[in-house]
Order: C-alpha cells, then structure tokens, then sequence
C-alpha cells in the first residue's frame, strides 16, 4: 500500500470515528427537558414530532463501541499501513495454526511414510488422510470423484498419460507435468479436408466400427499414411507414448473431447496442459499419502 492511500484510509477512519463522537456529545448534552421544547418541525393532523434524544443505555451502548474501536485500531491493523501495537496479521496466525497442526500430525504421517505407496493406498486410515489432501489440492481440477472433466484427466480409469505406477504418479504430483501437442494440420497437408480425413481416422481407431461407412473408409484410406506425421509421438500402432505424456488414441478415452469437431481443433490449433508442481506445496511425507490415494482410485475394483 503507498502511503498516499494509507494516509488517506487514516483519515476517512479517523474523521468518522470523531463525527460519531460529536453525535453522541450532542445527544448527550441534551437534556429531556430540552428535547420536549424542540421539535423537527414536522407536524401532521396537530401532532408534532419532537426531536427526542436516545435513551441513556443506549447511548452508553454507541458509546461504549466507540471506545472498542479506538483500542482495537490501536491494537490491530486498521489504519492505513499501522500494523497495530500486538502485530497481528492473518497470515502470521494461519502459519501459527499450520504449524500446530503439522506438529500434531506429523507422526502419523512419519508412520505412513515408511510404507511403499502402492501398499499404503490399502490402509484405510491413509486412504482417507489422502482423500483430504486430494480434496483441498486436487478437486479443484479432477473434480471431487476424481473423474476429472473436459481437459482434466480421469483418474480413477487406469488410462494414465505419463504412467500409473506409483513412482509415475508421485513424478507428476511432486514435479508437475507439461503436456503439448503442436498443430498438425500443415505437416499433413494443410486443408480442411485433410484435417477432417485425419479426424475420423483417429476417431475410428477405438470405433472401427466407422468405416463400414464407405465415406468414412475412403477418408480413413486417405488419412492412413499421413498418420506417419503423428506416429513419432503416439507410435506406429498410435497407443501413445508415456514417456511424452503421448495419449492411447485407440482405447477411446478422449481428453479434450470425442467428437469429430473436438479432434479437428486439436489438429488444428494443438494442445497446452499444465500440471501443476506440488512440490513446496505439500511436505514430502503429505506427497507420499496423496500419491498413495491417487494410485489407489484406479485400483479399487480389485481390492
């Protein structure tokens, strides 16, 4: 804050603190003898309106608020850049509050961290440990079942970009992962119609069902050997690479979309996924139980 406007947030508070002082002194100057000889000079029907001050306990009340908000001002910030003679801030307390709870917590998860991760998502205790972390750290973009939306991976499918073992997933919570696919639509031929040859192709590796359409097959012919241009990155036979967080484009399980249209924009226009790193974030030991009940949401049905 520059101290222009510290200065002037001084000055708006003070100027109402004393124009409510002022109020209440005229008030309490006033006696009930006085207040039944003045009125507003509002009258209607013979009746006047007469301008009667608070009751007393009352106005000791205002009063006493007023003098409660001198000493807090005094005490706590509220006045421009004056941080208060006690230095409080929110952001002091919520360390002094993470702390503790750390301190407390950091045995269990000391306990936890002896485990292997694909052993610990079988514990019960860690599993719903884990299910916490993820719902404060993760919801927010895999969603609170962890079936992820548009953009957003599935994590409980077992269709996993950069691998699902437990070493993987750990890599993509701790370091984050950067995914991007470069438009394609010039390295295989630049036209519309080679763009949506190359859409349906793609779309009826996981649906051959498609070309039972002879206008479908022709386009599947024509997009075939382009494929070539896209091959070094999700393999001859197009199941991905996870070491290039390349995605199966066979298993029909379509992050950006399935439909035709959706394929054609990312030939197109390519893809940028950011994964964020969080690492700093979480403490080791709290990285060790969240990638535990990552891995573990895949697994489910076999336990």
């Amino acid at each position: 804050m520059s101290q222009f406007w510290s200065i002037y947030i001084i000055a708006i508070v003070v100027l109402n603190l004393v124009g409510c002082a002022i109020l209440l002194l005229v008030n309490l100057k006033m006696t009930p003898e006085e207040a039944r000889n003045e009125t507003t000079g509002h009258s209607f029907d013979g009746i006047q309106e007469r301008n009667q001050p608070l009751p007393r306990w009352w106005l000791f009340l205002f009063v006493g608020t007023l003098i409660f908000s001198v000493v807090y001002l005094v005490l706590y910030p509220g006045l421009g850049r004056f941080g208060g003679l006690l230095n409080w801030s929110s952001v002091t307390q919520w360390e002094e509050e993470v702390a503790l709870v750390e301190k407390r917590t950091e045995p269990l998860f000391e306990q936890f961290a002896k485990v292997p991760v694909d052993e610990l998502h079988q514990y019960p205790e860690a599993r719903d440990v884990g299910g916490r972390l993820f719902a404060n750290n993760c919801a927010i973009c895999h969603g609170s079942d962890a079936r992820g939306a548009k953009g957003y991976p599935n994590l409980t499918d077992d269709d996993w970009l950069y691998g699902g073992s437990a070493d993987a997933i750990l890599t993509s919570i701790t370091q984050g992962r950067n995914g991007m696919m470069p438009p394609m639509a010039a390295a295989i031929g630049g036209t519309d119609e080679a763009v949506h040859d190359m859409a349906l192709y793609v779309q009826s590796l996981s649906r051959p069902d498609m070309t039972s359409d002879p206008q479908v097959a022709a386009a599947v012919e024509r997009a075939k050997p382009k494929f070539a241009a896209c091959a070094a990155c999700h393999g001859q036979d197009a199941t991905g690479n996870q070491a290039l967080g390349a995605p199966n484009l066979t298993d029909g399980i379509w992050l950006h979309g399935a439909r035709v249209e959706d394929i054609e924009t990312t030939i197109r226009q390519g893809r940028n996924s950011h994964m964020p790193k969080h690492e700093g974030v979480l403490s080791d030991e709290r990285l060790h139980v969240l990638a535990a009940y990552v891995y573990g949401l895949s697994r489910s049905d076999e336990e």
